[in-house]
């Protein structure tokens, strides 16, 4: 019917956490990084069907290399996989704290950072915390850009709540273009789960 993840932005923006929005963001932070854009109320995919890739804008040029071939994509810096090598990098750097010894090196992932930081471990909580700060980043050049009334995140490394965006906050409030003299811009977790792209792709049937 639509793109995944613009048919999720629709239906966070008619139902969920965009509600009452008529200029919104989405982005998935999932193993990777999706997005969706709505303007003036309606799902916008751009000239070709392309708009909303926001994991594949490169925030550093020097950063490591991402599955597109490009290298520093946001998507390489704030995904769930990003959280995952965050963590063994930190585990190998630190092999006596409880992320190393929560299994071999080669499976820590998101989830297990993620879990790791809910039960108060400070390196999985800084590992969730460098990719917030990569996303507030990413989501600064949008807001430059299209200047939404409010970003909502979603995805299954969203689940790491406010370790991922209180960070995310942060970077977007030091990067964005004039952040003294603009209203500040919600970031805010989705709030439609994994329905969100079936409510959305619904939703598109009867337009507002």
């Amino acid at each position: 019917v639509d793109n995944d993840a613009t048919a999720a932005a629709f239906g966070e923006a008619r139902f969920g956490a965009g509600r009452g929005a008529r200029t919104m963001v989405l982005l998935t932070v999932g193993t990777g990084i999706g997005g969706g854009i709505v303007l003036d109320g309606r799902p916008f995919v751009g000239a070709n069907g392309f708009a909303g890739e926001f994991g594949h804008v490169t925030v550093d040029p020097a950063g490591p290399v991402c599955g597109c071939g490009n290298r520093g994509c946001l998507e390489i810096l704030a995904s769930g996989n990003a959280i995952g090598r965050y963590g063994r990098e930190a585990a190998a750097r630190e092999p006596s704290s409880a992320l190393a010894r929560s299994g071999p090196l080669e499976r820590i992932d998101g989830r297990v950072v993620a879990r790791l930081a809910e039960q108060g471990d400070a390196l999985a909580r800084e590992a969730i915390a460098t990719a917030g700060r990569w996303l507030g980043i990413g989501i600064a050049g949008i807001v430059d850009v299209l200047d939404p009334e409010i970003v909502v995140v979603g995805g299954g490394a969203a689940a790491a709540g406010e370790f991922l965006l209180a960070p995310a906050r942060d970077a977007l409030a030091a990067t964005v273009v004039g952040s003294a003299h603009r209203p500040t811009v919600p970031v805010v977790p989705a709030t439609l789960g994994n329905d969100a792209g079936a409510i959305g792709a619904a939703a598109a049937t009867f337009p507002p």
